[in-house]
Order: structure tokens, then sequence, then C-alpha cells
């Protein structure tokens, strides 16, 4: 039977890879993760590797860039524009901004819209709040900053756990998050696959992109360099704040 766990407590929506994110109170969860999410991409116009996208670990100015939606412009949940860290809005398919990014990178690069998404392991990431302000402890204070922002962690659910404990997100593996009702079948859902791994994107301030590698080295230290989990939709269906999340516990094999 599902147990209650939680309720969703911040949606993330990041429209273009590595760019600033979305705040929403409420999304479409398809087949590929959250309408919208990762659609995309700059592609590194030099590079020939299998993952050739930019992303903030290679230009950590990335994350002050702002995807903007123009009204009477917009098409589905894609962005219009996005507003430089300077304070410009350029189109985002447009030569100027493209021209931009490839100064700050130090070599050209071009904009790609992905059906699909662009994702690093998953379509779906997840957190509890709780975590995060575990890894803020272990890291202790010594950067400076009020509070560790959980957009560091660029999640797309943030979950209030009903039993607040930090890394409780390991026991859902190999488990099935549903969000809404626990008897309704229709219910979206998620398939929880893998804990997720953590890169250098954590260390770095989601406002001004400068490192605070006390992060990472906490993640590292305590947790197997893990935080949070990925997941796979099982169910697609409306995402909001405030919903229920129940978990159907992995079954365990018998011996």
């Amino acid at each position: 039977m599902p147990i209650e766990i939680g309720q969703v407590e911040a949606i993330f929506r990041y429209p273009v890879k590595s760019m600033g994110g979305e705040l929403l109170e409420a999304a479409t969860l398809g087949w590929h993760g959250l309408e919208g999410d990762r659609r995309l991409a700059f592609r590194r116009m030099d590079n020939h590797c299998d993952f050739p996208w930019l992303s903030a670990s290679k230009l950590p100015d990335l994350l002050l860039f702002s995807p903007q939606r123009r009204e009477g412009d917009a098409h589905g949940d894609l962005p219009t524009h996005v507003r430089t860290p300077d304070g410009e809005e350029l189109p985002v398919f447009g030569e100027d901004l493209a021209a931009e990014v490839g100064r700050r990178y130090g070599s050209p690069v071009e904009m790609m819209q992905m059906k699909n998404g662009t994702f690093d392991d998953a379509c779906i990431s997840v957190i509890a709040s709780e975590t995060v302000r575990e890894i803020e402890r272990l890291a202790g204070r010594s950067f400076d900053v009020p509070s560790l922002d959980i957009r560091r962690f660029r999640p797309n659910v943030v979950v209030r756990l009903l039993r607040p404990a930090p890394f409780q997100e390991d026991e859902w593996v190999g488990g099935v998050l549903s969000f809404g009702k626990s008897d309704d079948d229709n219910a979206p859902a998620v398939a929880v696959t893998a804990r997720d791994v953590r890169c250098a994107m954590v260390n770095l301030d989601p406002d001004t992109a400068s490192p605070a590698p006390e992060v990472m080295k906490a993640v590292v230290r305590e947790h197997q360099n893990t935080a949070g989990v990925y997941g796979t939709v099982t169910r697609t269906g409306q995402l909001a704040v405030g919903q229920t999340i129940f978990l159907r516990a992995a079954t365990k094999k018998s011996d």
C-alpha cells in the first residue's frame, strides 16, 4: 500500500539548460519530464563528443541568464527571449544571444531545441528541503551566504517531508512516487530510479555564480556525493504545489 511521505513544496522548470529556472505553482508532467523543461540548450560548435551541450560547469555565468516569455510571442512552454546578466533582453534563437554566450565562453555556440529535452541522467529530479538544510549544516557557515539556496541543486520537485529526516530520498529508490490522492490510479507518478550524483553545479550561487566548494565537499564527505533522487515518468498529469505525495515502496525479493 502507498504511504504518505509529504507534500510538494516547490516546482522548478529550466527552459534553457543551465540557465536560471522558473518557480511554478503548477506544471504538466509529460513522458519526458515537465513540459518545457530543458528543451533548449547551447551546443558547443567546436565540440563533437556525445554530450556537446554547454553547461554552467563550463560557464558559470550561464546561471545569470534568465529565460523570459513575452505576451503575444509565446509558443507553448518555450521562452521567447533571454535576459542577459547586463539586463538586455535578446531573442532566444537570435544571433546576438549566441554571440554573447559565445563571447563569455570563448568559443562559438548555437541554440538548439530538443523535442524531448536534454538531461544529464534522467528527466525528473526530486529533493527534500530537509536534505538541503542538512547539507547546509554539514557545509558549515564558512561561506558568506545567509542560507543554502535550494536552487543550487536544480530540482524539479521539492518535497516537504511528513517525517523530517535528511537524505530520506535514498529509501525511495526502486519505488514509485504519486502526486494527489492515494486511491487515484490516474494520479501523475514517477518511478524513482537512482540517487542523484552531484557535480560542481551545487557549489555555484544561483544569483552570482560565485563558487562555494564547501557545499560539494560536504556532500562527498557525508553522503557519497549524492543528494536527492532521479526518476522516470510512469503516469502523466498535473503537478501542483501543496499536492500530497505518496510512496509505493519497492517490493522486496524473497530469498
